[in-house]
């Protein structure tokens, strides 16, 4: 089955050489304190962490405006979770096969990941074909093309910058919202 979604994949930088040279105690203690900024921010924009890899992760949202507003809220956030370290994404969206009920396979996925190896520490980059209703405060900035490992040609890409302002997703429509008599 072919699901339209957004993928975004997240790695900290310089991490195998903080741990080299910091040990793996306090390799494992920034990288905790990571996860559970990232699993918060997750949550609160609605995404879904598809796996964690390592000292990255990759995110699944339906809606690209909350992939966009997790990975900008997750940039701002890692600031002091992954101290003296930063992190980088790469985001792609696009129809993806839903491969045994948990896990996705597709360009869109591939994509994703070969952008998140060409993003420089603190950028969010996508490519600028794909970009859609960015929410307010958030905008692109040009970007050179990249060539990614596995793309046939360079493609354009943009960064995001900003913070969503109007990220709050209030859901009215559901019956609980709703008086249950009338009268």
């Amino acid at each position: 089955m072919r699901v339209p979604r957004t993928f975004v994949f997240v790695d900290i930088s310089g991490f195998t050489n903080f741990t080299t040279s910091q040990g793996d105690d306090a390799a494992g203690r920034l990288l905790a304190s990571w996860r559970a900024v990232t699993r918060d921010v997750a949550s609160d924009t609605g995404v879904r962490i598809a796996k964690w890899l390592g000292d990255g992760c990759m995110v699944v949202a339906v809606e690209q405006r909350d992939a966009v507003t997790f990975a900008l809220e997750l940039q701002k956030r890692s600031g002091a979770a992954c101290a003296p370290l930063s992190i980088r994404v790469g985001m792609a969206s696009g129809l993806a096969l839903l491969f045994e009920g948990d896990d996705y396979i597709g360009t869109a996925v591939n994509m994703a990941a070969r952008l998140c190896d060409a993003a420089e520490p603190l950028e969010v980059i996508i490519p600028a074909e794909q970009v859609e209703d960015l929410p307010e405060g958030v905008v692109t900035v040009p970007h050179a093309p990249l060539s990614l490992r596995g793309l046939p040609r360079a493609i354009e890409v943009v960064t995001l910058s900003g913070e969503a302002t109007n990220a709050a997703r209030n859901d009215t429509g559901e019956l609980w919202t709703r008086s249950p008599f009338v009268l």
